[in-house]
């Protein structure tokens, strides 16, 4: 489990990235202890996956169109 400091820390990002990406509804996965939020490693993992998938499909597209 990583806090939001730690995942932040994680990914090299400041606190405030991640705020906003979870108001945004485009972070990871996390849950509530208490007041403050938690994110699973393998929550964390699957999400730059998806990441990662969405780029490498945008840049295909990319390399096809003239």
């Amino acid at each position: 489990m990583l806090t939001t400091s730690e995942l932040a820390a994680h990914l090299g990002v400041p606190v405030q990235t991640i705020h906003d990406l979870r108001h945004a509804h485009r972070g990871p996965r996390g849950f509530r202890v208490g007041r403050e939020m938690r994110y699973r490693l393998s929550e964390v993992q699957a999400w730059v996956e998806a990441m990662e998938a969405h780029d490498h499909a945008a840049d295909l597209v990319e390399s096809v169109t003239p």
